[in-house]
C-alpha cells in the first residue's frame, strides 16, 4: 500500500465519472463538536397498522395493499415523474427547459415491517433481485423509457419517510446526469481499448486486494479507489454484463449473498441499523447494444465516526470538490474485518 496515500492530502480520479475527489487522511484526527444524529434502535413490529406499505393496509390514495407474502410492487402514489405529461420545451435565450416523462414504482422487499435487507435471509433477498430483473426488463421494453434507475434510501438520516423495507424505481425518457457521465466514460474506454473499463479496474483491484471487502465466485464487494462517502462500497459482477437481466440463477443468488454480507457488515460497524442510499447503474434501455457497459451497485452511507456522526456535504464540497477524511483502504479494512 502506498503510505503517501494514507498520510498526505491528495486527489483521486473517478474513472466512471471523470471527476476528482479530495482525500485528507490527516483530518480524521480532528475533534468533533458538530451535530450528532439521533439513533433509534427501537424494535419495530412485524406489522404496523399505521404503515402504508404493510400488507392489507390502506394507502393514502385509498388503495388497499394485498396480503402479500414476498415482494410487492406498485406504482408510486406520489411519483416524481408523470407518464402523461404533455410534450413541451422552453428555449428563451439562456432559459432552457424540456418536458420529461416516466414511471415510478415502489418495491416492498418484505411484508415484515421490522426487517431490513441486512436482516433478511439470502433467499428472500434473491426474490428482490428477481423483481429488480423483471421490472428493469418490463419498464425498459417501453419505447418511452430510456433509463431505469433502481435504488433504496435506508434510514431517516437519508430522508426515508417510512422504515418499512422498500426501494424505488424511477424510469424516464432521458438519461440522468450520473448515468450519462458513466455512459460517456465507459464508451470512450471501450472504443479505445476494446475492453470493459470496470472489468479492467476489477482485475487490478482483485490483484491488489487493498480495497476488497468481500468476494464470492461471481461478485466482488469493494471500496472504490475514488470513494467519496466514508464507508462507500460497490458491488460488481466479475464477468462483464451490461444489465442485471443477464446474470444466471446461480449468479443471482451470489448477488443476493454479497448484498447480505455487506449490509450485515454495515450494521455491525457502529452497532446500528446502518443508513445508506444504494443504486444500480446499468445500461440505458435506449435500444442500443451498449456493449461498453458493466453494471454495478453502489452504496453511499453517510456515517463517519459513529452511529451519531454524519458526513455532511457542505462548504468546499458544495462549491469545490467532494472531500473525504478516512481513506478508501482504511474503510475497506474496517468493513472486511467485520465479516465472519
Amino acid at each position: 500500500m502506498n503510505t503517501d496515500l494514507q498520510d498526505f492530502s491528495h486527489k483521486r480520479f473517478n474513472i466512471l465519472t471523470g471527476e476528482w475527489v479530495l482525500v485528507s487522511p490527516h483530518r480524521a484526527k480532528r475533534p468533533w463538536q458538530g451535530q450528532n444524529e439521533v439513533v433509534s434502535n427501537d424494535l419495530r413490529p412485524a406489522h404496523d397498522p399505521n404503515c402504508y406499505l404493510c400488507a392489507t393496509n390502506t394507502r393514502i390514495n385509498g388503495e388497499v395493499n394485498p396480503d402479500y407474502k414476498n415482494v410487492f410492487v406498485f406504482t408510486n402514489d406520489f411519483a416524481a415523474l408523470q407518464s402523461d405529461s404533455s410534450t413541451f420545451s422552453v428555449n428563451d435565450g439562456l432559459l432552457k427547459a424540456e418536458s420529461e416523462t416516466g414511471i415510478c414504482k415502489v418495491i416492498c422487499f418484505s411484508p415484515d415491517h421490522s426487517k431490513s435487507l441486512a436482516e433478511m435471509e439470502v433467499e428472500a433477498i434473491n426474490e428482490v433481485v428477481k423483481v429488480w430483473q423483471k421490472e428493469y426488463k418490463l419498464l425498459g421494453e417501453n419505447p418511452a423509457i430510456n433509463n431505469v434507475q433502481i435504488f433504496e434510501n435506508k434510514g431517516a438520516v437519508m430522508g426515508c419517510s417510512n422504515p418499512h423495507p422498500h426501494g424505488q424505481i424511477w424510469s424516464q425518457s432521458t438519461l440522468p446526469n450520473e448515468v450519462e457521465k458513466k455512459d460517456n466514460q465507459q464508451k470512450a474506454y471501450y472504443f479505445k481499448n476494446k475492453s470493459s473499463l470496470l472489468g479492467d479496474y476489477l482485475k487490478q483491484e482483485l490483484e491488489a486486494k487493498e480495497r476488497i471487502i468481500f468476494e464470492n465466485e461471481d461478485f466482488v464487494v469493494l471500496t472504490p479507489f475514488w470513494a467519496i462517502w466514508p464507508f462507500e462500497a460497490m458491488i460488481a459482477p466479475k464477468k462483464q454484463y451490461v444489465d442485471i437481466t443477464q446474470i444466471s440463477e446461480k449468479e443471482s443468488f451470489a448477488y443476493a449473498e454479497v448484498i447480505s454480507v455487506l449490509t450485515k457488515a454495515y450494521d455491525a460497524l457502529f452497532k446500528c441499523s446502518f443508513p445508506y442510499s444504494s443504486g444500480i447503474h446499468q445500461a440505458p434501455t435506449n435500444g442500443r447494444e451498449n456493449n461498453h457497459w458493466h453494471w454495478h451497485m453502489s452504496f453511499y452511507p453517510p456515517l463517519l465516526r459513529s452511529a451519531t456522526v454524519k458526513k455532511f456535504m457542505v462548504g468546499y464540497e458544495m462549491f469545490g470538490t467532494p472531500q473525504r477524511d478516512i481513506t478508501a483502504e482504511q474503510a475497506a479494512k474496517r468493513l472486511r474485518d467485520l465479516i465472519k
